[in-house]
């Protein structure tokens, strides 16, 4: 394996907390719920046992020009968004198109393309389906589009590994940099799935919190009432390069991507190995990559949704990686916040987690009550300080399918 260290170098977000990735940072550090009640017809129409979600605050329809947002799903424009912002923050560098790529994750897809579409084909015929239907809806889309737009030639990949989807391409962009396939990649994830198929069905399978009367407390990780999670929507991208191409253009960097690890519990197609060997083992490789001990980590974004089963079994899988230490780590549950997004939310936990190794804070987890004892984690409602030494600090997503994926940052 190359030890070509990859760095780091623009962010984007579009979020329930923001338009921008510092318009998110800054209402995560302020204690802000991106959770609210949905204003759709559809929430009525179909008695939706659960009325609220945490909605992306910018439709990105409004940001793009009319002709771009329409030939893309929803989740491709969110996608589209984030990279821009990134591509700007990272100064717009100047790329040999052979030599930048683009892994681009989802974990759904264009959801609200294939079911408008079979709408139509139910009501109106054959004929008034849209040509660009399936290029509009497949789970490939955003990643193309980005290729398009950025004249991306070297790769344009897509990781589909449910809530593990983004937090994974992140960790192939680290091993595509490293094995010299390409000088810069815009890597990341997106969704936009809060539709009444999606919201129906997680609530079905007792997922979601059914806290319809208080939505902005309603995701509440590691609080011994939490009764599950929050959906929620947008994309976060991030501008990854090897150091010496970042440092011969002068580009500022916010941290480093020094390790990742992918692993498949084989347990269970919707919950995780209550062991969490697979988890552990995932955190293990992304340590051993950064050349790392358990005893280096400052700080760790937990994936924590909130879910009763979910919870603990991460913080099992974490105590078997650090021992007694994890009690001490300061950890933040940011889905408190944003709610889950699916295939997006470990990019913008990615995203989070540089931010806060830049700053040395750890984000506040909002809506805590009671602390769950199965749950000790050390998180707290206010900002935590990460101290004035190197930071190292790891984000974890886990998805339906067995999938788990962990991604180490390291201060610079």
């Amino acid at each position: 394996m190359s030890t070509t260290r990859i760095v780091v170098t623009g962010i984007g977000a579009s979020t329930p907390l923001g338009g921008t990735a510092p318009e998110s940072w800054s209402a995560l550090l302020n204690g802000v719920s991106g959770a609210r009640t949905l204003e759709h017809e559809w929430v009525e129409k179909y008695s939706l046992p659960v009325t609220f979600a945490a909605e992306a605050i910018v439709r990105p329809s409004t940001v793009l020009e009319r002709p771009v947002a329409k030939r893309l799903d929803p989740a491709s424009q969110f996608a589209m968004v984030a990279a821009m912002e990134a591509w700007a923050d990272a100064g717009s560098p100047d790329v040999d198109p052979e030599r930048l790529g683009v892994d681009f994750a989802t974990g759904i897809g264009g959801v609200w393309s294939l079911l408008d579409a079979w709408d139509t084909l139910r009501e109106k015929g054959p004929r008034r389906v849209l040509p660009m239907t399936v290029p509009m809806l497949m789970p490939n889309a955003a990643a193309g589009n980005l290729s398009l737009h950025f004249g991306a030639r070297a790769f344009a990949r897509t990781v589909v590994s449910a809530c593990a989807s983004s937090t994974e391409s992140i960790v192939n962009a680290v091993e595509h940099l490293r094995s010299g396939l390409a000088d810069i990649v815009i890597a990341g994830g997106t969704e936009s799935a809060i539709h009444p198929i999606t919201m129906a069905s997680f609530a079905s399978m007792q997922a979601l919190s059914k806290r319809n009367d208080d939505p902005s407390t309603a995701s509440r990780p590691t609080s011994i009432d939490r009764d599950g999670f929050v959906m929620g929507e947008g994309a976060g991208a991030l501008i990854l390069e090897t150091e010496e191409h970042a440092r011969a253009r002068g580009a500022k960097i916010y941290a480093a991507v020094v390790g990742g690890g992918v692993t498949a519990d084989s347990y269970h197609i919707t919950a995780n190995d209550p062991e969490g060997v697979g988890a552990a083992r995932a955190v293990r490789l992304a340590l051993d990559m950064a050349g790392a001990s358990p005893d280096d980590v400052t700080h760790i974004n937990a994936h924590a949704t909130s879910t009763p089963v979910g919870d603990p079994n991460e913080y099992q899988a974490l105590k078997t990686v650090f021992g007694s230490r994890v009690d001490e780590i300061p950890v933040s549950a940011t889905k408190a916040s944003t709610g889950h997004l699916l295939g997006g939310t470990g990019a913008l936990e990615a995203i989070f987690t540089v931010l806060a190794i830049g700053a040395r804070q750890a984000p506040p987890t909002i809506n805590l009550t009671t602390q769950d004892p199965a749950v000790p984690f050390r998180v707290s409602g206010e900002v935590q300080d990460l101290g004035s030494g190197d930071q190292l600090a790891i984000s974890n997503s886990f998805g339906f399918g067995g999938h788990n994926a962990v991604a180490a940052f390291a201060s610079v």
